[in-house]
């Protein structure tokens, strides 16, 4: 496969895009409310995206299948982004807090707590 992007919309689902011809790869379903944040692996291998239904989920990006879903925020997750190595996910909240999560596991391996408002975003 060639060049790819992915997007996230307001009607719970990710698509992905091929580039050189602007067709939808797959259409990614599972969310249960608005898409906010999408982000690829460093492999590009699997997509990260961050729902107001409060979940993370872990997507494999060739066959479309939902891999993990990260469950602990307590409102709209709003960005997710995967760490250099790939091998966690950061993901912002309107909980205000940022919760790293391991990738292999699906686990919450720390909550970074201190924010007095909403998270916007991560990077």
């Amino acid at each position: 496969t060639g060049d790819q992007i992915a997007s996230g919309s307001d009607d719970s689902t990710i698509r992905l895009w091929d580039v050189d011809t602007g067709e939808c790869i797959h259409t990614l379903q599972g969310h249960s409310d608005g898409v906010n944040s999408v982000a690829y692996s460093p492999k590009g291998d699997r997509i990260a995206s961050g729902s107001s239904d409060s979940t993370v989920r872990l997507w494999d990006v060739d066959t479309g299948e939902c891999v993990h879903i990260l469950q602990g925020h307590s409102s709209w997750v709003r960005s997710v982004v995967y760490s250099p190595k790939g091998d966690r996910i950061a993901s912002g909240s309107y909980d205000k807090t940022v919760r790293l999560w391991d990738v292999d596991t699906g686990e919450c391996v720390h909550t970074l707590q201190g924010h007095s408002g909403r998270v916007y975003s991560v990077a």
